[in-house]
């Protein structure tokens, strides 16, 4: 039984469920359309380009989660994931999931998003397992700050750390399977990193490592 990691964004999904937020908040006037949609959408070019500043975008992000109720929140949640998460479900991310679930390993879906947002997604993939960074919450209403290091980049390889102490797991024969460059350190961890659907940064060092490429899509 080995560990199965998998990226959320551009990898099981056909798009970006972190920026997608951010759109259908603006589009549904939660938030300040135009000003907001700049933003981001210059944050998500920023982690593209891979000079984010996770801290900044995440006192962007995270703000419209202390502003509102939690039932407010859950409702729009429920609608945000009709309406954008659903039509970029890859059905053959589906079928490679399955296959780690046949072969008796373990399921984990490691992701920067905020568990808010990817919880009921990773939940609409049947993954019980979930990294993610945690929004903070006080008296059961969110803050708009971190709990503890978000899971990104070399964060990612903190929180996995953390886990596999915690569940007496190890990396052994481990896979992580990821699009973005931003995941270079986890998947330098693993003994079978997979680049699925890469960036040109990342496509460039699995050529160069001789690391599987494959596509979702």
């Amino acid at each position: 039984m080995a560990l199965a990691l998998f990226d959320l964004d551009n990898t099981l999904l056909d798009g970006d469920s972190d920026y997608l937020w951010g759109c259908f908040l603006a589009e549904h006037g939660i938030v300040d359309g135009e000003a907001y949609e700049s933003e981001n959408q210059r944050f998500y070019d920023q982690y593209l380009e891979g000079s984010l500043d996770i801290h900044e975008f995440l006192r962007f992000q995270l703000k419209p989660l202390a502003t509102h109720t939690r039932a407010e929140l859950e409702k729009w949640r429920e609608q945000y994931l009709v309406e954008k998460i659903d039509p970029i479900l890859l059905p053959r991310a589906r079928v490679l999931l399955e296959k780690h679930r046949l072969e008796g390993d373990v399921l984990l879906i490691i992701t920067a998003t905020n568990r808010f947002i990817t919880e009921p997604i990773a939940r609409r993939y049947g993954v019980d397992q979930l990294l993610a960074t945690e929004p903070e919450m006080v008296n059961g209403e969110y803050t708009g700050g971190v709990s503890g290091s978000p899971c990104f980049q070399h964060g990612k390889v903190e929180q996995l750390h953390s886990w596999l102490e915690k569940e007496n797991q190890t990396l052994n024969g481990s896979w992580f399977y990821s699009d973005s460059h931003n995941d270079l350190p986890l998947l330098e961890q693993v003994d079978h990193p997979v680049a699925v659907d890469p960036d040109d940064k990342l496509k460039a060092h699995a050529r160069l490592m001789g690391w599987p490429i494959m596509s979702l899509r």
